[in-house]
């Protein structure tokens, strides 16, 4: 088959990370687009995150139905840093990936990508789409590289933990699923990020 790699925190999934995946999928005419949630995120801030088991679960009801979009947990059970060329070496044979497979990343990050684990090498192993973020240009992007023209969606996880410590709506921001998950577990309620 053939398959885009979209790795993130994930904390929590949003429409915003599933429009993205289904924009990538429909546009470069992959069969699918693989969820990869980090164990360890190296290229995000310090936010608190919360427990592996969670984001996967939520990812897992968010693309449940979906014939496109898969999860794979692989990042989470390798366990410390997420480096991105070790996913794609182990993506590709676990799932039988022909040709080169894309890798997902957003015009926010592109800037540091030369300081990525290996990322000469990884380069050279995928096809890199860069998605947009903000809608605003964050410099020359030096490698070779497509664009995907997906929707700008007002909305992040930050932006979505934040509502739940403050006790306000969620619904349509993601899907009704991961919002039932979320209230259920307690997760990023006021005064911290949910049980363990």
């Amino acid at each position: 088959m053939t398959a885009a790699i979209l790795g993130g925190t994930f904390n929590p999934v949003h429409i915003g990370h599933l429009c993205l995946a289904e924009e990538v999928r429909s546009t470069f005419g992959y069969d699918r687009v693989i969820l990869v949630p980090a164990a360890v995120p190296v290229h995000k801030d310090a936010s608190p995150v919360i427990p592996g088991r969670h984001r996967l679960a939520m990812l897992r009801l968010a693309v449940a139905g979906s014939d496109g979009l898969l999860v794979d947990d692989g990042e989470l059970v390798r366990g410390g840093p997420s480096w991105t060329v070790d996913t794609v070496v182990e993506l590709v044979p676990r799932y039988g990936i022909t040709g080169r497979p894309g890798l997902v990343i957003g015009d926010d990050l592109a800037a540091g990508f030369s300081a990525w684990k290996d990322a000469e090498r990884l380069a050279g192993m995928v096809d890199l789409i860069l998605a947009r973020r903000t809608g605003e240009r964050h410099g020359r992007f030096a490698w070779p590289h497509r664009t995907v023209m997906n929707p700008l969606i007002s909305v992040s996880s930050s932006d979505l933990r934040r509502r739940v410590a403050e006790g306000r709506s969620i619904r349509f921001l993601t899907p009704d699923a991961v919002a039932a998950y979320i209230a259920a577990n307690g997760l990023y309620a006021a005064g911290g990020a949910g049980p363990g």
